[in-house]
């Protein structure tokens, strides 16, 4: 089925955005920029599958849910997207990836999801000791003969907004 879309749901990738799909082999497709734009639109909170395709969906583009599904995996792989496991709903969720790591970084910056409204927040002060920490863990894998890609590290729990709500 061809995707169909509004003029207002795409928007222009930003350049640190280009560069990632770029480097993948991604082309800027309408559904690419379709997914990215609903992305920017909503950096702090994280979407399953589903509420995508829904946005999607209410915003005039007419996707087929695997190739969603798979465009979405996609860009977690390069990059452009992080994509983390909501252990409530037994789902991924995607979320925008940083625009680039602090200098020094060679990884992502840890962060805490709220398990209530699935925001994420950085952690960039935990930077340096996690950095090292996960450093171990790679350098360990290295000795059993394993190759470790990158190390994510998050904390659960419930953000400041969503317990001022239930008090």
């Amino acid at each position: 089925m061809p995707s169909t879309t509004r003029r207002d749901t795409v928007v222009a990738v930003p350049p640190h955005v280009q560069t990632r799909l770029e480097a993948a082999g991604l082309r800027r497709t309408l559904a690419t920029r379709a997914v990215i734009g609903l992305f920017l639109a909503q950096p702090a909170g994280g979407l399953t599958h589903a509420q995508a395709l829904h946005a999607l969906n209410n915003r005039g583009l007419d996707i087929n849910r695997v190739t969603l599904y798979r465009l979405l995996d996609r860009l977690a792989v390069c990059g452009v997207l992080q994509r983390h496991t909501d252990d409530q709903a037994r789902t991924w969720r995607f979320s925008l990836a940083p625009a680039a790591p602090e200098p020094g970084e060679e990884g992502a910056v840890p962060r805490f999801e709220c398990d209530a409204c699935h925001r994420a927040f950085a952690l960039p002060e935990a930077s340096a000791p996690t950095r090292a920490m996960a450093q171990s863990l790679l350098d360990t894998l290295a000795r059993l003969g394993h190759h470790g890609e990158r190390v994510d590290v998050s904390v659960h729990g419930t953000c400041a907004g969503c317990v001022e709500g239930v008090l």
